[in-house]
């Protein structure tokens, strides 16, 4: 029998705190979920610029740049997508604990995953953002041809065609990127974590 090792949280004199002084602005996650097509990567990348050019310092996780490595061993299977989520709020939490405001957009399909994330990274710290886009509009839109693979059962366990997606309970921002611009959805956003980020002494 393998002996399991005793693990102790080591607390450091600088805080999450202390560097959201020293870079003059409070860190969190902004987690954007929804289909495949809806919009999320590209509304990641026109918050990131635009908080970027108020000099905030903001870093973007994807769904697809990190199956290409960390979580490059997962396949998409339910245990898979669970596991998946783990990995990506507990970097998450260690980007936005070194003060940076993370933007995680990640179709993360499941409540269960959701609320996961959200207890690993802190619910004052977790704002959940639904990206709401019709299937058909997301299929119109799919550049990659995921969704003809899926239909053609080319690619199981496809979250809108094979496997579900549970549409957020309470999310903190809904967007429609149907009847909205990027640039529409992006200020909705912006107008909504801007006040977040002022520290209040």
């Amino acid at each position: 029998m393998t002996e399991k090792l005793q693990i102790i949280q080591q607390n450091f004199a600088i805080d999450k705190q202390t560097r959201n002084k020293l870079r003059g602005h409070n860190s969190f996650v902004i987690w954007l979920t929804g289909l495949s097509g809806s919009g999320k990567s590209t509304l990641a990348n026109e918050i990131e610029v635009e908080l970027f050019n108020r000099n905030i310092n903001v870093f973007i996780l994807d769904g697809d740049n990190l199956r290409g490595g960390l979580n490059k061993d997962l396949t998409f299977s339910e245990t898979d997508r669970e596991e998946n989520i783990r990995r990506v709020a507990e970097v998450s939490k260690i980007l936005m604990d070194a003060g940076t405001i993370v933007i995680s957009a990640f179709i993360s399909p499941f409540e269960k995953d959701r609320r996961m994330a959200k207890e690993i990274v802190g619910s004052d710290n977790f704002i959940e953002i639904y990206v709401d886009c019709p299937i058909d509009i997301c299929e119109n839109r799919d550049v990659k041809g995921l969704y003809k693979k899926a239909r053609n059962g080319e690619i199981s366990n496809f979250t809108g065609i094979s496997s579900p997606f549970e549409t957020p309970v309470n999310p903190d921002i809904i967007v429609n990127t149907n009847n909205e611009s990027i640039k529409q959805s992006s200020d909705k956003i912006l107008a909504s974590i801007l006040p977040k980020l002022v520290i209040h002494e």
